[in-house]
């Protein structure tokens, strides 16, 4: 292909055609013209393409009412915007990207109808968020300048790109359509063609292990929401966030990886979403999911330990991490003992004979029976001990009602508001930290992404407070890997495997981020 230079976006001469006006067609479009481009946009239905065109000019006025854009600017963009009646207009484009209906079939045939139209220098760009781009690909005359152009809606509001390559996508064009992307005011990243391509892949792990969690009866959803929250920082928990996405989408998701992957258990779908999708249950859109919806309805509120009497015993506070060095901060008004403790056991607290641990993706009764110390408490990870609003426990079960309530009394004092999660390994935050950085690991060592791409996927995609690459250096990759190994133990399932990358990097005491 001629005229396409790797480091190089789309000449804004050249026309962008898009084709398809549901949101995220209507959504590209109007991220097109509003960055300076042409814009062609084409649908089946002409009736649509006119409603999508007059629907984008009013969010132009809108962002001009609100300052974001000059009134001139918002008239230009809105002239930038025409419509097309039949592909054959599309004739002198310069990128076509296509948001059409997730069946390969349709989109083959598309593009196969397009190359008849468009000259050969014209690249070709899917915005599935699934099929395969070498599939796509495979019966065109030039599948060299075919790539995907994965959007996420909406599209005009969320910054992130996933620029895919299949077997025959040439590097000058997923070049090209990268620096588009940033020139469209985007943040782009390059992955190649795998099942769930980055974003659908990584993120995985952070419905399943809540949703096995939920399974196992360690908590409610309302709590296991509100510890993903409040002490992991994501913006939405996981069992309100399937209920946005709907449980229809969301479990189809995870079948097709489970399957593309070849079964990998890693991926196995949940049998209590797969109830919900059976009953009809999808979430905010049919009235009830996880959580009722409607005018009547109130969200339930996560468990909370009722306020405990602070003990009257010396409290120490063991090592220099960032849990026992929040705690000591947040505990200023209190007489606290610092001591570093001998030994790799993570103690952080005690009180009496009450010991309190971080997690490391033992079962707390195992940690016991390990130790020779029936009074363990267990607390989870946070994104940030100091800003962290609510923390987990778990309790062995030989731990004695006196030390368990000692424990929770000291972190009540610290002001973390306190939610006790069953027994169950590597609790809530820990545990989905570690799958979400596991499973990052594998992309990179696949040679889909790199660590940096990975990162920013998550970040920018699906609003995650850390690239689980950057929290996994953080919390320190030998962390990640014994909590990994513990919860194959635990288990006895190849789903807890631990990526190779991480042990490599384990191994030579290595970083994912310099």
């Amino acid at each position: 292909m001629s005229g396409i230079n790797q480091s190089q976006a789309l000449p804004p001469s050249r026309t962008v055609a898009v084709i398809g006006s549901g949101a995220m067609g209507a959504g590209i479009a109007q991220v097109a013209a509003a960055a300076g481009y042409s814009v062609q946009l084409f649908d089946t239905r002409a009736e649509a393409v006119v409603k999508a065109i007059a629907d984008i000019g009013g969010m132009f006025d809108k962002l001009a009412g609100k300052g974001r854009m000059t009134a001139a600017e918002a008239g230009a963009a809105k002239a930038r915007l025409r419509p097309a009646s039949a592909l054959s207009e599309l004739a002198e484009a310069g990128l076509v990207v296509e948001a059409i209906v997730e069946n390969l079939d349709v989109k083959r045939k598309l593009f196969a109808d397009l190359e008849a139209v468009v000259a050969d220098d014209c690249i070709f760009a899917s915005n599935t968020s699934s099929i395969s781009i070498t599939s796509i690909g495979a019966a065109l005359r030039l599948p060299q300048r075919l790539v995907g152009m994965h959007f996420f809606n909406p599209v005009p509001l969320m910054a992130l790109v996933e620029i895919i390559s299949g077997l025959a996508s040439d590097a000058a064009v997923a070049g090209c359509v990268y620096d588009t992307a940033l020139a469209w005011g985007k943040n782009p990243v390059h992955t190649k063609s795998t099942p769930g391509f980055i974003v659908n892949r990584v993120a995985r792990p952070y419905y399943a292990e809540a949703l096995r969690i939920l399974n196992e009866q360690a908590a409610e959803p309302a709590t296991i929401d509100a510890i993903l929250r409040e002490a992991g920082g994501f913006r939405m928990g996981p069992f309100e966030l399937m209920d946005l996405i709907g449980h229809d989408v969301n479990f189809a998701v995870t079948q097709s990886v489970f399957h593309a992957y070849f079964t990998d258990p890693r991926f196995t779908p949940s049998l209590i979403q797969q109830e919900l999708v059976n009953a009809g249950f999808l979430g905010r859109k049919s009235g009830r999911g996880f959580y009722r919806y409607g005018d009547a309805a109130a969200m339930p509120e996560p468990a909370t330990e009722a306020a405990a009497a602070r003990p009257s015993g010396v409290v120490q506070l063991h090592g220099t991490g960032p849990l026992a060095e929040a705690l000591a901060a947040r505990l200023g008004g209190m007489s606290v003992e610092r001591s570093t403790p001998s030994g790799v056991d993570n103690l952080v607290l005690q009180c009496g004979n009450a010991k309190a641990y971080l997690t490391d993706g033992r079962s707390a009764t195992q940690r016991a029976a390990d130790n020779g110390h029936a009074d363990t408490v267990l607390i989870d990870l946070a994104l940030d001990f100091n800003k962290a609003t609510r923390v987990a426990v778990t309790r062995a079960d030989q731990c004695s009602d006196a030390a368990y309530a000692a424990i929770v009394a000291l972190l009540q004092a610290a002001g973390f508001a306190v939610s006790r999660l069953d027994d169950v390994p590597g609790m809530a935050v820990m545990r989905t930290v570690a799958m979400l950085a596991n499973e990052a690991a594998d992309t990179v060592n696949q040679g889909v992404c790199s660590a940096a791409d990975a990162d920013m996927a998550m970040q920018k995609g699906v609003n995650y407070p850390r690239g689980p690459l950057a929290w996994a250096d953080a919390i320190g990759l030998d962390t990640v890997a014994g909590v990994l190994s513990h919860l194959a133990a635990a288990y006895g399932e190849d789903r807890y495997r631990v990526s190779p990358l991480i042990m490599r990097k384990t191994a030579s005491k290595g970083k994912f981020h310099a």
